[in-house]
């Protein structure tokens, strides 16, 4: 038997990588069938129905669930995104400062804020900031809170977003900027932040989508009727009927918000990657 033969003699025996890749993709589609069946089979529909799909409780919902709810969650959202995004270009520009303060306390800031979970930023802002500033008022009431908690959570995320977008733009851009007789802030406003922003669009506008679903905490906070964003809307309610439906409905209005919000956000990033191609 040549050394050749030797060679091919598994190959006859065993499966090829195609071969292989088909077995494995099977096995996956015949294992994910069979959850699907078990669940389909096991499940108790009827009671799933009656507690999660009374088309008379839903009905009763609208308009409220949109003209109050789901208004109430976008306007804390925005006003939450806009504040972190003004905070979080001075904390950006901070943590590229060359002057060793600045850079210390945006690490700092980022560092504390980042590692915090989001309810215990509501709860410093809903109770901690009357204590330390009695008789003071945050200015907008809980939107203004909303935006405070919020825009303290994100903006550390969207610092850290902010400065790495600063730092893809080419050094060259900045250089030819001073060359051009501009001051190191003006080209740094003018030339290479509209440059970032676009690099760092796709990410910005995944950070608005786990803002509106953080916007949720808001009832920690403590709101009036007219205030209750779509979470406490449908937990209300399903207190009041003794039902889990309105909560289904909160869920799916936050869905007709977040799925093309991030369908927005997949098509940013495959142009950026074909701009960056």
């Amino acid at each position: 038997m040549t050394a050749t033969d030797t060679q091919l003699q598994p190959r006859a025996k065993g499966l090829t990588r195609r071969q292989r890749r088909r077995l494995s993709r099977g096995v996956q589609y015949t294992v994910f069938l069979g959850a699907v069946i078990a669940f389909a089979v096991t499940a108790d529909w009827g009671r799933l129905k009656n507690q999660f799909a009374q088309w008379g409780i839903a009905k009763q919902m609208f308009p409220d669930v949109i003209t109050l709810a789901l208004k109430n969650t976008v306007l804390y959202t925005l006003s939450g995104f806009v504040f972190g995004l003004v905070l979080g270009m001075i904390v950006a520009l901070m943590r590229l400062s060359s002057v060793g303060p600045y850079r210390w306390l945006a690490g700092i800031y980022i560092e504390i804020f980042r590692g915090l979970p989001a309810l215990l930023i509501f709860i410093f802002v809903g109770v901690a900031v009357p204590l330390a500033f009695p008789g003071t008022e945050i200015v907008g009431g809980t939107y203004g809170k909303v935006a405070l908690a919020l825009g303290l959570v994100s903006a550390a995320y969207m610092a850290e977003t902010i400065r790495a977008g600063i730092q893809a733009v080419p050094k060259g851009q900045l250089e030819a900027a001073r060359s051009l007789g501009f001051s190191p802030a003006r080209a740094m406003v003018s030339i290479v932040v509209p440059q970032a922003f676009r690099i760092i669009l796709p990410p910005l506008t995944n950070e608005l989508v786990l803002l509106f679903k953080d916007s949720s905490l808001v009832l920690f906070l403590g709101v009036t009727l007219e205030e209750r964003e779509l979470s406490k809307y449908g937990r209300d309610l399903a207190s009041t009927t003794a039902n889990s439906t309105p909560i289904l409905v909160a869920g799916l209005c936050y869905l007709l918000v977040t799925i093309p919000l991030s369908f927005v956000v997949r098509r940013m990033e495959t142009k950026t990657g074909e701009a960056v191609r």
